[in-house]
Protein backbone atom coordinates (compact mmCIF):
# COMPACT_ATOMS: atom_id res chain seq x y z
CA UNK A 1 0.00 0.00 0.00
CA UNK A 2 1.16 3.00 -0.59
CA UNK A 3 0.33 6.31 1.81
CA UNK A 4 0.50 9.90 0.74
CA UNK A 5 -1.22 13.15 2.52
CA UNK A 6 -4.18 13.36 0.23
CA UNK A 7 -5.15 10.01 1.10
CA UNK A 8 -5.17 11.08 4.64
CA UNK A 9 -6.92 13.87 4.00
CA UNK A 10 -9.81 12.19 2.06
CA UNK A 11 -10.32 9.98 4.89
CA UNK A 12 -10.53 12.61 7.27
CA UNK A 13 -12.95 14.17 5.08
CA UNK A 14 -15.43 11.78 6.66
CA UNK A 15 -15.12 13.45 10.51
CA UNK A 16 -17.32 16.03 11.45
CA UNK A 17 -16.97 18.38 14.21
CA UNK A 18 -19.91 18.22 16.81
CA UNK A 19 -19.89 21.35 17.72
CA UNK A 20 -20.10 23.15 13.91
CA UNK A 21 -21.26 19.90 11.78
CA UNK A 22 -18.05 20.53 9.40
CA UNK A 23 -15.87 18.02 8.44
CA UNK A 24 -11.98 18.76 10.01
CA UNK A 25 -10.41 19.39 6.55
CA UNK A 26 -13.05 21.67 5.38
CA UNK A 27 -12.53 23.63 8.78
CA UNK A 28 -9.00 23.60 8.77
CA UNK A 29 -8.37 21.86 11.65
CA UNK A 30 -5.92 19.19 10.26
CA UNK A 31 -2.57 20.60 11.02
CA UNK A 32 -0.18 20.47 8.05
CA UNK A 33 2.58 18.43 9.42
CA UNK A 34 1.19 14.80 8.54
CA UNK A 35 4.21 12.52 8.35
CA UNK A 36 4.44 9.14 6.76
CA UNK A 37 6.67 6.65 7.26
CA UNK A 38 6.11 3.11 5.90
CA UNK A 39 2.70 2.36 7.20
CA UNK A 40 2.78 4.46 10.68
CA UNK A 41 0.91 7.89 9.87
CA UNK A 42 0.90 11.12 12.37
CA UNK A 43 -0.45 14.62 12.22
CA UNK A 44 -2.09 17.24 14.29
CA UNK A 45 -5.89 17.96 15.52
CA UNK A 46 -5.95 21.89 15.98
CA UNK A 47 -8.68 22.83 18.24
CA UNK A 48 -9.50 26.37 19.35
CA UNK A 49 -9.85 25.85 23.09
CA UNK A 50 -7.27 23.74 25.40
CA UNK A 51 -10.08 21.86 27.11
CA UNK A 52 -12.62 20.90 23.91
CA UNK A 53 -14.87 18.67 25.05
CA UNK A 54 -14.86 16.80 21.62
CA UNK A 55 -11.24 16.49 21.43
CA UNK A 56 -10.93 12.58 22.34
CA UNK A 57 -13.98 11.79 20.96
CA UNK A 58 -12.60 13.14 17.37
CA UNK A 59 -9.54 12.01 17.45
CA UNK A 60 -10.88 8.30 18.08
CA UNK A 61 -13.33 9.25 15.11
CA UNK A 62 -10.45 10.19 12.67
CA UNK A 63 -8.57 7.30 13.35
CA UNK A 64 -11.66 4.97 13.04
CA UNK A 65 -12.00 6.82 9.75
CA UNK A 66 -8.55 6.44 8.61
CA UNK A 67 -8.58 2.49 9.19
CA UNK A 68 -11.85 2.39 7.53
CA UNK A 69 -11.32 4.05 4.34
CA UNK A 70 -7.22 3.71 3.76
CA UNK A 71 -6.72 0.36 5.48
CA UNK A 72 -6.71 -1.68 8.58
CA UNK A 73 -3.15 -2.44 8.13
CA UNK A 74 -1.94 1.61 8.94
CA UNK A 75 -0.34 2.58 12.30
CA UNK A 76 -2.51 5.25 13.58
CA UNK A 77 -3.83 4.99 16.89
CA UNK A 78 -2.23 6.93 19.36
CA UNK A 79 -0.46 8.97 16.32
CA UNK A 80 -2.92 11.71 16.49
CA UNK A 81 -1.67 14.91 18.51
CA UNK A 82 -3.78 17.76 20.04
CA UNK A 83 -3.33 21.24 19.13
CA UNK A 84 -4.21 24.68 20.08
CA UNK A 85 -3.35 27.98 18.72
CA UNK A 86 -1.17 30.54 20.99
CA UNK A 87 -2.68 33.36 22.07
CA UNK A 88 -1.28 36.06 23.52
CA UNK A 89 -2.62 36.67 26.74
CA UNK A 90 -4.69 40.19 26.86
CA UNK A 91 -2.31 42.61 29.02
CA UNK A 92 -4.24 45.43 30.89
CA UNK A 93 -2.89 48.66 29.81
CA UNK A 94 0.06 49.90 32.57
CA UNK A 95 -1.21 52.29 34.82
CA UNK A 96 1.02 55.23 34.01
CA UNK A 97 0.58 54.66 30.36
CA UNK A 98 -1.81 57.65 29.90
CA UNK A 99 -0.60 60.32 32.70
CA UNK A 100 1.31 63.27 30.91
CA UNK A 101 3.05 64.78 34.10
CA UNK A 102 4.28 62.94 36.77
CA UNK A 103 5.62 65.31 40.23
CA UNK A 104 7.02 64.32 43.18
CA UNK A 105 6.88 65.99 46.52
CA UNK A 106 9.50 65.75 48.55
CA UNK A 107 11.35 66.86 52.01
CA UNK A 108 14.81 66.42 53.65
CA UNK A 109 12.95 65.88 56.92
CA UNK A 110 9.51 65.41 58.65
CA UNK A 111 7.54 68.64 59.94
CA UNK A 112 7.93 70.87 57.36
CA UNK A 113 4.67 70.37 55.79
CA UNK A 114 5.39 68.09 52.53
CA UNK A 115 1.85 66.40 53.03
CA UNK A 116 0.25 69.61 53.29
CA UNK A 117 2.19 71.20 49.86
CA UNK A 118 1.14 68.03 48.27
CA UNK A 119 -2.40 67.75 49.02
CA UNK A 120 -2.72 71.09 48.23
CA UNK A 121 -0.90 71.20 44.96
CA UNK A 122 -3.00 68.68 43.99
CA UNK A 123 -6.01 70.10 44.89
CA UNK A 124 -4.97 73.53 42.96
CA UNK A 125 -3.92 71.72 39.95
CA UNK A 126 -7.93 69.79 40.01
CA UNK A 127 -8.99 73.49 40.41
CA UNK A 128 -7.77 74.71 37.18
CA UNK A 129 -8.81 72.26 35.23
CA UNK A 130 -6.91 69.63 35.21
CA UNK A 131 -7.36 65.77 35.86
CA UNK A 132 -5.12 64.94 38.97
CA UNK A 133 -4.20 61.56 40.84
CA UNK A 134 -2.65 61.95 44.32
CA UNK A 135 -0.55 59.11 45.92
CA UNK A 136 0.54 58.97 49.52
CA UNK A 137 3.76 56.99 49.08
CA UNK A 138 4.40 57.96 52.71
CA UNK A 139 4.04 54.55 53.90
CA UNK A 140 4.97 55.38 57.41
CA UNK A 141 2.94 58.70 57.93
CA UNK A 142 0.18 58.21 55.56
CA UNK A 143 -1.85 61.13 55.92
CA UNK A 144 -4.31 62.11 52.79
CA UNK A 145 -7.27 60.29 54.05
CA UNK A 146 -7.55 62.39 57.17
CA UNK A 147 -6.67 65.60 55.06
CA UNK A 148 -9.48 64.28 52.41
CA UNK A 149 -12.30 63.46 55.39
CA UNK A 150 -11.59 59.63 53.68
CA UNK A 151 -10.28 58.11 56.91
CA UNK A 152 -12.75 55.09 56.22
CA UNK A 153 -12.93 54.91 52.59
CA UNK A 154 -12.15 51.38 51.33
CA UNK A 155 -11.28 50.67 47.83
CA UNK A 156 -12.83 48.27 45.75
CA UNK A 157 -10.73 45.84 43.77
CA UNK A 158 -11.15 44.70 39.93
CA UNK A 159 -10.68 41.80 38.04
CA UNK A 160 -8.60 42.08 35.04
CA UNK A 161 -8.17 39.72 32.04
CA UNK A 162 -4.44 38.84 33.44
CA UNK A 163 -5.23 37.36 36.53
CA UNK A 164 -4.28 40.76 38.78
CA UNK A 165 -6.86 42.79 41.14
CA UNK A 166 -6.50 45.99 40.00
CA UNK A 167 -7.60 48.55 42.85
CA UNK A 168 -9.99 51.41 42.23
CA UNK A 169 -8.69 54.93 43.34
CA UNK A 170 -11.38 56.78 45.91
CA UNK A 171 -12.39 60.10 44.50
CA UNK A 172 -12.44 63.09 46.53
CA UNK A 173 -13.36 66.60 45.29
CA UNK A 174 -12.14 65.64 42.19
CA UNK A 175 -9.25 64.05 42.83
CA UNK A 176 -7.92 60.12 42.49
CA UNK A 177 -6.27 59.14 45.66
CA UNK A 178 -4.40 56.08 47.10
CA UNK A 179 -2.76 55.72 50.45
CA UNK A 180 -1.39 52.92 52.36
CA UNK A 181 -3.78 54.35 54.75
CA UNK A 182 -6.70 52.94 53.44
CA UNK A 183 -5.31 49.29 53.63
CA UNK A 184 -3.83 49.63 57.57
CA UNK A 185 -4.97 49.81 61.53
CA UNK A 186 -4.66 53.97 62.05
CA UNK A 187 -3.79 53.31 65.17
CA UNK A 188 -1.22 50.75 64.71
CA UNK A 189 2.35 51.26 64.14
CA UNK A 190 3.30 49.61 60.56
CA UNK A 191 6.45 48.02 61.29
CA UNK A 192 7.75 46.54 57.91
CA UNK A 193 11.39 45.95 56.72
CA UNK A 194 12.30 48.04 53.33
CA UNK A 195 11.77 45.23 50.62
CA UNK A 196 8.05 44.64 52.49
CA UNK A 197 7.57 48.65 52.56
CA UNK A 198 8.70 49.04 48.64
CA UNK A 199 6.29 46.22 47.41
CA UNK A 200 3.26 48.12 48.97
CA UNK A 201 4.13 51.50 46.64
CA UNK A 202 4.53 49.39 43.99
CA UNK A 203 1.21 47.62 44.15
CA UNK A 204 -0.18 51.16 44.82
CA UNK A 205 1.19 52.73 41.06
CA UNK A 206 1.35 49.22 39.09
CA UNK A 207 -2.04 47.48 40.34
CA UNK A 208 -4.53 50.41 39.93
CA UNK A 209 -6.60 52.19 37.51
CA UNK A 210 -5.15 55.51 37.52
CA UNK A 211 -7.14 56.19 33.86
CA UNK A 212 -5.72 59.61 31.93
CA UNK A 213 -4.18 62.05 33.91
CA UNK A 214 -2.77 65.25 33.54
CA UNK A 215 -0.93 65.39 36.50
CA UNK A 216 0.27 62.15 39.23
CA UNK A 217 1.18 64.28 42.53
CA UNK A 218 3.17 61.66 44.28
CA UNK A 219 3.66 62.45 48.22
CA UNK A 220 7.01 60.98 49.46
CA UNK A 221 8.72 60.18 52.60
CA UNK A 222 10.13 62.32 53.94
CA UNK A 223 14.10 62.38 53.96
CA UNK A 224 16.39 59.41 51.81
CA UNK A 225 15.18 56.13 51.61
CA UNK A 226 14.93 52.70 49.44
CA UNK A 227 11.17 53.83 49.12
CA UNK A 228 13.08 56.47 46.92
CA UNK A 229 14.71 54.33 44.67
CA UNK A 230 11.75 52.42 44.07
CA UNK A 231 9.80 54.74 42.82
CA UNK A 232 12.67 56.40 40.53
CA UNK A 233 12.49 52.91 39.09
CA UNK A 234 8.79 52.55 38.61
CA UNK A 235 7.48 56.16 37.66
CA UNK A 236 9.57 58.49 34.98
CA UNK A 237 8.78 61.78 37.34
CA UNK A 238 8.61 65.05 34.94
CA UNK A 239 10.56 67.07 37.90
CA UNK A 240 10.85 67.29 41.66
CA UNK A 241 9.45 69.86 44.18
CA UNK A 242 11.41 69.90 47.49
CA UNK A 243 9.33 71.62 50.65
CA UNK A 244 11.73 73.10 53.14
CA UNK A 245 10.50 76.17 55.93
CA UNK A 246 12.72 78.91 56.43
CA UNK A 247 14.44 77.65 59.25
CA UNK A 248 18.66 76.67 59.15
CA UNK A 249 18.06 73.13 60.58
CA UNK A 250 15.37 72.45 57.69
CA UNK A 251 17.17 73.93 54.82
CA UNK A 252 20.60 71.85 55.83
CA UNK A 253 18.19 68.50 55.34
CA UNK A 254 16.72 70.20 52.35
CA UNK A 255 19.96 70.46 50.55
CA UNK A 256 20.33 66.48 50.61
CA UNK A 257 17.41 66.62 49.43
CA UNK A 258 18.16 68.53 46.45
CA UNK A 259 21.09 65.84 46.12
CA UNK A 260 19.44 63.09 46.30
CA UNK A 261 17.26 64.01 43.17
CA UNK A 262 20.37 64.71 41.10
CA UNK A 263 22.18 62.04 42.01
CA UNK A 264 23.20 59.38 38.98
CA UNK A 265 21.08 56.59 40.83
CA UNK A 266 18.27 59.00 41.00
CA UNK A 267 18.52 61.87 38.50
CA UNK A 268 15.11 63.48 38.20
CA UNK A 269 14.78 67.03 37.17
CA UNK A 270 14.49 69.91 40.08
CA UNK A 271 11.41 72.03 39.31
CA UNK A 272 12.35 74.15 42.45
CA UNK A 273 11.60 74.81 46.19
CA UNK A 274 8.68 75.46 47.99
CA UNK A 275 8.95 77.68 50.91
CA UNK A 276 6.26 76.25 53.81
CA UNK A 277 5.62 78.48 56.89
CA UNK A 278 7.58 81.40 55.39
CA UNK A 279 5.77 83.47 57.76
CA UNK A 280 2.97 83.52 60.40
CA UNK A 281 -0.50 85.74 59.37
CA UNK A 282 -2.31 86.57 62.36
CA UNK A 283 -6.41 85.98 60.79
CA UNK A 284 -7.21 89.05 62.23
CA UNK A 285 -4.69 90.86 60.68
CA UNK A 286 -4.06 89.26 57.60
CA UNK A 287 -1.30 92.15 56.14
CA UNK A 288 1.10 91.29 58.79
CA UNK A 289 4.13 89.04 58.68
CA UNK A 290 5.70 87.43 61.38
CA UNK A 291 9.23 85.39 60.29
CA UNK A 292 8.94 82.99 63.26
CA UNK A 293 11.38 80.23 61.37
CA UNK A 294 13.92 82.94 59.91
CA UNK A 295 13.46 85.38 56.96
CA UNK A 296 14.49 83.95 53.15
CA UNK A 297 16.15 80.88 54.01
CA UNK A 298 14.80 79.04 50.88
CA UNK A 299 15.11 81.87 48.66
CA UNK A 300 19.02 82.23 49.15
CA UNK A 301 19.03 78.47 48.73
CA UNK A 302 17.10 78.31 45.43
CA UNK A 303 19.79 81.29 44.67
CA UNK A 304 22.79 78.96 45.56
CA UNK A 305 21.70 76.08 43.81
CA UNK A 306 20.58 77.37 41.02
CA UNK A 307 16.93 76.74 41.12
CA UNK A 308 13.67 78.64 40.75
CA UNK A 309 11.57 79.14 44.27
CA UNK A 310 8.15 78.34 43.39
CA UNK A 311 6.56 79.92 46.15
CA UNK A 312 6.07 81.08 49.68
CA UNK A 313 3.19 79.51 51.39
CA UNK A 314 2.38 81.68 54.68
CA UNK A 315 1.74 80.01 57.88
CA UNK A 316 -1.99 80.36 58.86
CA UNK A 317 -4.25 78.88 61.75
CA UNK A 318 -6.65 78.11 58.98
CA UNK A 319 -4.39 75.59 57.10
CA UNK A 320 -3.94 73.31 59.92
CA UNK A 321 -8.06 73.73 60.95
CA UNK A 322 -8.79 72.86 57.06
CA UNK A 323 -6.09 69.58 57.09
CA UNK A 324 -8.32 68.27 59.98
CA UNK A 325 -11.54 68.58 58.88
CA UNK A 326 -10.86 66.93 56.02
CA UNK A 327 -10.69 69.58 52.96
CA UNK A 328 -7.28 70.93 51.98
CA UNK A 329 -7.16 74.99 52.54
CA UNK A 330 -7.13 75.25 48.78
CA UNK A 331 -10.34 73.55 48.27
CA UNK A 332 -11.30 77.55 48.55
CA UNK A 333 -8.89 78.58 46.05
CA UNK A 334 -9.94 82.41 46.80
CA UNK A 335 -8.41 82.37 50.51
CA UNK A 336 -5.16 84.22 51.30
CA UNK A 337 -3.17 80.83 51.37
CA UNK A 338 -5.33 79.10 48.83
CA UNK A 339 -3.93 81.86 46.30
CA UNK A 340 -0.66 80.61 47.06
CA UNK A 341 -0.96 77.19 47.03
CA UNK A 342 -3.49 78.39 43.41
CA UNK A 343 -0.28 79.97 42.21
CA UNK A 344 1.91 77.53 42.97
CA UNK A 345 0.31 74.78 40.86
CA UNK A 346 -0.18 77.95 38.14
CA UNK A 347 3.73 77.96 38.22
CA UNK A 348 4.17 74.13 38.31
CA UNK A 349 2.03 74.40 35.17
CA UNK A 350 4.39 76.56 32.95
CA UNK A 351 7.48 74.80 33.71
CA UNK A 352 5.77 71.03 32.55
CA UNK A 353 4.37 72.83 29.40
CA UNK A 354 7.58 74.54 28.62
CA UNK A 355 9.12 71.09 28.79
Amino acid sequence: MTLYPNLILEALTHVRYPGTGKNIVESGMVEDDIRIEGNKVSFSIIFQKANDPFAKSLVKAAEQAILTYIGSEVEIVGNIAIKTPYVAPKKETNSMENVKNIIAVSSGKGGVGKSTVAANLAMSLCNLGYKVGLLDADIFGPSMPKMFGIEDAQPTARLAEDGRHIIQPIEQYGLKILSIGFFVDPDNALIWRGGMASNAVKQLINDADWGELDYFVVDLPPGTSDIHLTLVQELKFTGAIVVSTPQQVALADARKGLQMFQTDKIDVPILGLVENMAWFTPAEHPDEKYYIFGNGGCKELAEERGIRLLAQIPLVQSICESGDAGAPISFDPHSLTGQAFLNLAKTVCEITTQE
